[in-house]
């Protein structure tokens, strides 16, 4: 047998240690689902409880109560990168899902608008939690060139989630009541975070950090990881943080945040108006409806199409070319065309628009190592909150002023901008490499 030839035992290793990290892709899958059913479960319902005066709300106390998720959200995807250096990855986790669930539970027993709110703020802080670890947790186990792609798969249950809530919605609410709905997007963690629990690692890259030497390289050789050295300067709880702007970091990371406030104003922007706006155009409420499902589905396909090109041409080139062409597509959907052309458009747009933001999540984790990743996807998802906040509201002042016919415009703006500030953070990452050199 040649030298070069790889043992049985080898094999039946390497075998083991690829259904290991599948595992926990898988997991993280799974928890992500939750997290995205539990997003977009309000919405679904929204429509009923408005037209039944449900707990008094209004449209304006419903967006106000939207407003409470979204600011829970940034509160909580800040946070968590910097408590799973101190508490553990897999903690916080747990932590995070258990606070949706009880939350979720408790939007669906709420006996007045002001507990409701606080509910969904509450719920808001448990689901934006959740996704910087569950991304981290995806790059980590995986190999270093299939990063983007474990990203983008992660990402797919969170689309994945956003097309089962209103299956769910549509199955309970007009025969059971809107409470029923909360209840039942609840209910799946029940199942689920018990398996988490049990099969779920802890990060080799945190034990590491927190001084677990043996513990760390036991995981990471059962698991197949690779196992840095810790930092020597790491000294108190905030040096994650604090590493996002050592040694003129400050510039690439005030970008990838921009960049992140552009995607987010997108996604959350255009998701929300699509149907509204496409009525105000002049199309059919039936196919105005259809158009978001065509956003969604189209969502899914472009995280897988987006992770494959990352990994093989790199994250921040996708990210701007994604970007670039989400304009085109978006400001193509304001433009009068034959509805069967304007399904694919609208399906194109989709496949760009959410992949690309996810992108910007995979650029951010590569850009980072095992130790930092976590706060690094924290704070840009935290801060492209902002956007997700001010996206709709740009959109609902245009449709108050009748000015439904510029929406799509805007929003290719922002899809330049996006992509200017991507270009932006590439130029910034070149110019400190080459100061080093």
């Amino acid at each position: 047998m040649s030298s070069s030839a790889t043992s049985p035992l080898a094999q039946a290793t390497g075998t083991a240690t690829r259904r290991s990290r599948t595992a926990v892709i898988a997991l993280c899958w799974g928890l992500v689902l939750l997290d995205g059913i539990d997003t977009f479960i309000y919405g679904s319902v929204l429509p009923k409880m408005l037209g039944g005066h449900s707990l008094g709300l209004t449209p304006d106390t419903a967006g106000t109560i939207g407003s409470y998720a979204n600011f829970g959200m940034l509160l909580g995807t800040i946070l968590s990168g910097m408590a799973s250096n101190w508490i553990g990855r897999r903690v916080t986790v747990f932590v995070s899902v258990v606070i949706f669930t009880l939350a979720t539970l408790g939007t669906g027993w709420s006996q007045s608008s002001g507990q409701f709110g606080f509910f969904r703020f509450v719920c808001g802080f448990g689901l934006g939690a959740l996704l910087p670890i569950a991304i981290s947790y995806g790059m980590e186990f995986t190999s270093r060139g299939r990063r983007a792609l474990a990203t983008g798969i992660i990402m797919t249950a969170h689309q994945t989630g956003g097309a089962l809530a209103p299956l769910i919605a549509l199955w309970l609410v007009d025969d059971h009541g809107w409470r029923t709905a909360f209840i039942a997007s609840a209910l799946p963690a029940l199942i689920l975070l018990p398996v988490a629990v049990k099969l779920l690692p802890e990060s080799p890259a945190n034990l590491l950090t927190r001084g677990r030497h043996a513990d760390a390289e036991r995981l990471a050789a059962a698991y197949g990881t690779e196992l840095a050295e810790p930092k020597a300067h790491r000294g108190d709880k905030l040096d994650a943080l604090k590493n996002l702007f050592r040694n003129r970091q400050w510039s690439t990371t005030l970008c990838f945040w921009l960049t992140s406030f552009a995607g987010l104003l997108l996604v959350y922007g255009v998701g929300q108006w699509l149907p509204k706006i496409m009525v105000d155009l002049g199309y059919d409420t039936g196919d105005s409806l259809l158009f978001s499902t065509f956003l969604n589905v189209g969502g899914i396909c472009g995280m897988l199409v987006a992770g494959r090109t990352a990994d093989r041409i790199g994250p921040r080139k996708v990210v701007i070319a994604w970007f670039l062409l989400t304009a085109v597509f978006v400001y193509l959907m304001g433009v009068q065309m034959p509805v069967g052309v304007l399904y694919a458009v609208v399906f194109l747009a989709g496949l760009l628009l959410f992949s690309g933001q996810t992108m910007v999540y995979a650029t951010v984790g590569t850009h980072h190592d095992d130790e930092d990743r976590p706060t690094a996807l924290g704070w840009v998802s935290g801060m492209g909150r902002f956007g997700a906040i001010f996206g709709p509201w740009i959109g609902g002042a245009l449709l108050e002023a009748g000015n439904a016919d510029i929406g799509f415009a805007m929003y290719a703006c922002a899809a330049l901008f996006g992509a200017l500030m991507m270009t932006a953070a590439a130029l910034t990452i070149k110019s400190r490499t080459t100061a080093t050199v």
